[in-house]
């Protein structure tokens, strides 16, 4: 393992540093007692660490070791050599982040969006790492087939299918990547993402860093884009979570319809719970960030 050295974020007033782990250089923010429990916080797409601010605080306050590291390609992250971006990739990260860190069998895992699917995967394959998660705004993959291929939902997903095109990468780049501004609009349109959105773009707004942000999704469709030495933890990211999850969903969220979600408790363990947030979208821990982090704090304990 290689720890840089720590220092603080002058824009967010985190500690920030940089680790390597499976030939990435992961970038991360920090808040917490490093003697503390393990909390590792995931992004999405198209997004970042920082949104994962008002959380670490919260966390450290409660008394954990609280990461949020920027995934594989997204700035600072270095942008992977393999190219693999199959969610067994993902997890693999996370599973290595814990053992980097020197995770206890008590640590704790938060996931959006794309960090949601690595946590269903990276619970499921390394049970004895985590006691307990959180995930928001995309549910377990067995509680949406029913509904994911409604029309509906089809016109909220357009744009993974758009990510397939060898277009994609221009029209995402074009006009100041405004495409990024629209989906953030249209999935959290109670929201002024401003801020958010400028964050996001300083994290994957480069051509090389926007085609590893849709190599996501490529790899989502397409089992020739996976490494077979990772057919474990791929495996694993449709396999049932093992432990107690609070799943988070947005009322208004505008790319995964309520509606579409069905029941994600009939595909959890016991001990878990779900909770609607009203008047957020699928930003909601930045819609609703008093309301969304004392959910999370009061599921996942005091260590």
């Amino acid at each position: 393992m290689r720890l840089s050295a720590f220092s603080r974020d002058s824009l967010g007033g985190v500690d920030h540093g940089r680790i390597e782990a499976n030939e990435v250089s992961f970038a991360y923010l920090e808040e917490g007692p490093r003697n503390g429990p393990l909390a590792i916080c995931l992004h999405g797409f198209p997004d970042s660490a920082h949104t994962w601010e008002a959380l670490l605080f919260a966390l450290g306050s409660a008394g954990y070791h609280a990461i949020a590291p920027f995934m594989r390609g997204y700035a600072p992250t270095s942008v992977p050599k393999d190219s693999q971006y199959q969610i067994g990739a993902l997890v693999r990260d996370v599973n290595t982040l814990h053992e980097l860190f020197a995770g206890r069998s008590d640590s704790v895992l938060i996931g959006h969006d794309w960090g949601a699917l690595t946590t269903y995967g990276a619970l499921a394959h390394r049970p004895d790492f985590w006691r307990a998660a959180v995930t928001a705004s995309v549910p377990p993959v067995a509680s949406v087939m029913s509904s994911l291929f409604s029309y509906d939902q089809l016109k909220r997903s357009w744009y993974t299918f758009f990510f397939q095109s060898p277009l994609a990468e221009t029209a995402i780049c074009n006009d100041n990547y405004s495409f990024l501004d629209r989906l953030w609009a249209d999935w959290s349109p109670g929201l002024d993402a401003t801020s958010h959105v400028t964050r996001a773009k300083e994290s994957i707004a480069t051509p090389e860093r926007i085609r590893a942000a849709i190599s996501y999704y490529r790899a989502l469709y397409s089992s020739e884009l996976h490494d077979p030495a990772l057919a474990r933890e791929q495996a694993a990211s449709v396999a049932p979570a093992p432990v107690p999850v609070l799943y988070l969903h947005g009322e208004s969220d505008g790319c995964i319809s309520i509606d579409a979600v069905d029941n994600p408790l009939k595909h959890l363990p016991q001990g878990s719970r779900m909770e609607i947030v009203e008047g957020a979208g699928h930003f909601l821990h930045l819609e609703r960030p008093t309301e969304v982090n004392k959910l999370i704090i009061d599921f996942l304990g005091n260590p």
